[in-house]
């Protein structure tokens, strides 16, 4: 997968909560919505049934919508008398159509969204919370990091049906010339001291002395996803989490300075290959790459048996890793709630958990389909990324509307700092934007109604 790819699976570039087209356009465009729909083929045979459930889902890969509009088959074999009309919206446009639509009244029963969208919706009223619909064993079986991404303000309002893995591919070969430890489960990772020394002995022998691959070349939503655990897990944050927290103090303090000082070095001393080709690991310029589940495909083609999935390097106690997903939610607006929840329990079986992430390689998103899952099940080449997930080592991005400006502003301070800016003041104009941002919304009070 590309690094455009990465933007499509996981998270594209943000926009503040608010229509990115003129509102008029986009009302006049989510009016025509519904003639672009698939939805003329199955349409006209129940159109006049009671029973009707209107999703909107994103545009992304190929085989995603194929698996999307296959499970929709399935869920109508299973369910005649459901008159099901699915929309595609792009990708580029979904969260300016999302709310030109609840401007003008007109969203879906269902909708899909990015994981960090779903604080913006929930607090602005959109989407109905589940709690009271969801059965208690199909929470349950949920991966606590799907649970934790969907919930705002101790409620949940969305759900994935898989999620993603953050962590470092190693070259086998390359490690073991150098006498490396290999971490083989995520409570064991390399800690900082030990990473640097690694990164020098790789570089010994190395041409350029170039061993290591931060995906420089991404742009967008991967410099939040990919390096805020490195900052969590020396134990700073992108923000204060606490009710009324500030990014000052938090975002600038002395963990996460420590540790964008740590990455700092590691490009200050000629250890980062730029990436400009995305080729940097497969043509075996470095010895570890940072990167996720979406490199496996190709990564292993390169390396086969050599290609091994290492935790990130701990900075404190423990490693931390990434996490986020497309969700489904339900909107206020949704005719028969508990309709829409059969549709997304559907989804949850394990045998749907399993076709999509087939489809997409992300991880499945819920424990009974992670244990019958080739890749991620026990004895899986990609066990440590559910691990991870399963077992507490992921941090959801800071659950607020605020999350598009907290990640435009880190990732501009991430790229201030590779490009040698001192941390302690890059980290610090981030910090000071986002406060005026939660100052400016009053940290989003709830919006009287929106909680019910």
């Amino acid at each position: 997968m590309t690094h455009m790819d990465f933007r499509a699976a996981l998270a594209p570039v943000f926009r503040l909560p608010v229509p990115a087209l003129p509102v008029l356009a986009l009302v006049l465009a989510v009016a025509l919505l519904p003639g672009c729909g698939r939805d003329g083929e199955h349409g006209s045979m129940a159109a006049d049934s009671a029973q009707r459930i209107e999703i909107w889902a994103h545009a992304g890969r190929e085989e995603e919508r194929r698996t999307l509009e296959a499970q929709i088959d399935r869920f109508r074999a299973e369910r005649p008398e459901v008159r099901v009309d699915l929309t595609w919206i792009p990708e580029g446009s979904y969260n300016g159509q999302v709310q030109a639509a609840a401007l003008a009244g007109r969203l879906p029963d269902l909708l899909e969204f990015d994981g960090p969208y779903l604080y913006s919706y929930a607090w602005q009223g959109h989407l109905r919370p589940l709690d009271d619909l969801l059965p208690a064993g199909l929470r349950e079986d949920l991966l606590p990091s799907i649970a934790a991404q969907g919930t705002y303000r101790g409620r949940l309002y969305g759900i994935g049906t898989f999620d993603s893995g953050l962590g470092l591919w190693g070259n086998r070969t390359r490690l073991r010339a150098v006498g490396a430890r290999i971490p083989d489960d995520p409570g064991d990772a390399w800690s900082g001291d030990e990473f640097d020394a690694l990164l020098e002995r790789l570089a010994r022998d190395d041409p350029d002395g170039q061993v290591l691959d931060l995906k420089l070349n991404y742009t967008g939503e991967w410099f939040s996803y990919a390096f805020s655990p490195l900052l969590q897990s020396a134990g700073g944050d992108l923000v204060d989490r606490a009710p009324g927290g500030l990014a000052s103090g938090t975002l600038d303090g002395p963990e996460s300075v420590a540790a964008m000082a740590a990455v700092q070095s590691w490009i200050r001393r000629g250890r980062v290959d730029p990436n400009l080709d995305d080729a940097a690991f497969t043509r075996s310029r470095v010895a570890l790459a940072w990167g996720g589940h979406w490199n496996f495909p190709g990564y292993h083609a390169a390396l086969g048996d050599d290609l091994l999935l290492l935790p990130l390097p701990r900075l404190g106690e423990a490693t931390v890793t990434g996490q986020g997903s497309w969700q489904w939610g339900i909107t206020r607006r949704a005719r028969d709630p508990e309709l829409a929840l059969a549709f997304i329990a559907f989804l949850l079986r394990p045998e749907e958990v399993l076709a999509m992430s087939e489809a997409n390689g992300g991880v499945p998103a819920t424990r009974s389909a992670v244990r019958k899952s080739e890749l991620y099940g026990p004895g899986g080449p990609l066990r440590l990324f559910a691990r991870q997930l399963e077992e507490g080592y992921a941090r959801p991005r800071p659950r607020t509307p605020a999350y598009p400006v907290i990640s435009d502003a880190f990732a501009r301070a991430f790229q201030d700092i590779r490009h040698g800016a001192e941390p302690v003041q890059a980290l610090g104009w981030a910090a000071r934007r986002i406060d005026r941002e939660l100052r400016d919304n009053r940290h989003y009070p709830e919006v009287a109604g929106t909680a019910r």
